[in-house]
């Protein structure tokens, strides 16, 4: 899309209804339609997730979850990232969710900011954790083939600090190298498993039979309720379809925002399903033990199926691509949460307001808030030094974090009927796709937050109502010490036309 045209004010089109929504154009825009799609994109990421979190699959429910499974979580998510996008295309902020909150709840709506803040500010550092630990999962997996590195719990955090490390640094120095590499991680993940499906196809011996990768029922939790296993596997592909708010979040910098954005929001989900649909398909059928990949020394049950699959030096190539791929989606991760990070600042949320809101100059980015993410990534995931559990427990806090942050600016959607749609919208569509989004939600939510092994002890506990509890806490507290008083007034960034105390109220 061609730059807009400056107005008699000397703002863009995008500039100018930026300002109209409270805020002043600080961050660079230089991002396009393509490119804000590829954030997203990169960030679910289906040779990331599908690839780190598909031994959970394995365990609860098997081929049947994977399979199946992925498409029929992604048709929810679908409905989800629908009624997102609509939302989007009126109201296209860094702060994305949270400001959606508070522009559409008819009463408290600072509150609503509040809490759905919080609570995505918890599941993108949550969902950050997770990938670059899984990438460091992977990366350690191919090194253990490779060279013979000793895979462990402490090597494989160190390899975790190193990756999210680096991310950090590439976010503060290279930023129009990660806008090149965002671009290029998505054509990555395209071509990507493409090879992977084709060596798959046609390299092994023998394949799975069609029902078997279809209907083939696998249970290691623990549990004996087949349709509770069943629905603990689709944890896989919930995880796996995260992330994609990262479209709102970099609207600020994406050209025609109001539409690109909400594009590049759906459009990466709907790829995903289509190409992680193909991916594991062909990876559930090239399977030629399963219970040697569960249980493979790699750590990483795919490694493990590309190499009894297609041979050794083969395998290690189809899995050094997905390394690589997930080096890009942590990449995209830490952008996205950054630029939240930087907008919830902005409106003095955060402690420390003043100095995570600070933008670069030079780069036009939000250097403080990158290394702030970085850093409580870090935190996050330090009980992986003691148990792998703790990184499935992550995975879960992201999902029901995120998740709860994207639905319910689409609750207080549908609950306000003087919502005008933007240039991007469901049009009759809307009611449906929303009720749905929200129901799926209110399900998932459940869902994960109940024991996904037994019996229950201190290793296979699920944190994630934890979590969640000490988040609804730490945002109660500190909304009645201080926030009331100062979030979403007097903001550091410096508004434009209109105060965000004059849009949210009191």
């Amino acid at each position: 899309m061609a730059d807009s045209v400056l107005d008699h004010d000397g703002l863009d089109d995008d500039s100018r209804a930026l300002a109209e929504l409270g805020y002043k154009q600080e961050l660079h825009r230089g991002l396009s339609g393509f490119s804000n799609f590829a954030v997203s994109f990169s960030i679910i990421s289906v040779l990331a997730g599908c690839i780190t979190s598909y031994l959970i699959a394995m365990n609860a429910g098997g081929p049947i979850a994977i399979t199946i499974g992925w498409p029929l979580v992604g048709l929810f998510v679908l409905c989800v990232a629908l009624a997102m996008g609509e939302v989007c295309s009126v109201y296209p902020t860094a702060g994305g969710l949270y400001y959606w909150a508070g522009r559409l709840a008819k009463r408290n709506k600072a509150v609503w900011a509040w809490y759905v803040g919080w609570f995505n500010f918890m599941g993108e550092v949550a969902v950050t954790a997770a990938i670059d630990y899984g990438a460091a999962v992977t990366w350690m997996a191919l090194l253990n083939l490779t060279f013979g590195v000793t895979v462990s719990l402490n090597s494989t955090f160190v390899a975790f600090v190193v990756i999210i490390l680096l991310h950090g640094l590439l976010n503060t120095f290279g930023v129009n190298l990660v806008k090149v590499l965002c671009n290029i991680s998505a054509w990555w993940h395209l071509a990507g498993v493409g090879i992977i499906v084709l060596v798959l196809l046609f390299v092994p011996d023998q394949h799975q039979s069609l029902s078997w990768t279809f209907t083939h029922f696998e249970n290691h939790t623990g549990w004996t309720a087949p349709v509770y296993v069943f629905l603990l596997g689709l944890l896989m592909a919930q995880y796996t379809y995260t992330g994609f708010d990262a479209s709102a979040h970099v609207a600020e910098e994406t050209r025609g925002a109001s539409v690109s954005a909400p594009k590049g929001l759906v459009s990466s989900v709907w790829v995903s399903i289509l190409a992680g649909w193909v991916l594991l398909i062909a990876v559930t059928a090239a399977i030629q033990s399963y219970e040697g990949a569960r249980t493979s020394a790699t750590g990483l049950p795919p490694a493990q199926i590309f190499i009894d699959a297609a041979g050794r030096h083969t395998g290690e190539f189809l899995l050094a691509i997905c390394a690589v791929a997930q080096f890009f989606c942590g990449m995209a991760s830490v952008t996205a949460n950054s630029r939240m990070s930087f907008a919830f600042s902005r409106d003095n949320a955060l402690p420390g307001s003043r100095l995570w809101s600070k933008v670069n100059p030079r780069t036009g980015t939000p250097t403080n808030s990158i290394w702030l993410c970085v850093a409580c990534s870090i935190v996050l995931a330090l009980p992986a030094l003691h148990s792998i559990v703790a990184y499935l427990a992550v995975t879960s806090i992201a999902v029901i974090g995120l998740y709860i942050a994207y639905v319910v600016p689409v609750f207080l959607r549908r609950r306000n009927d003087e919502f005008e749609p933007g240039p991007w919208n469901l049009g009759k569509w809307s009611a449906p796709i929303g009720w749905i989004a929200i129901v799926w939600v209110a399900f998932i939510v459940i869902l994960f937050m109940l024991p996904p092994a037994s019996p229950v002890n201190i290793n296979t506990f699920n944190y994630a109502p934890v979590a969640v509890l000490v988040v609804l806490v730490f945002a109660t507290v500190t909304w009645f010490a201080g926030g009331r008083n100062h979030f979403m007034k007097d903001v550091p960034g410096g508004h434009d036309t209109k105060a965000a105390s004059e849009i949210f109220g009191s």
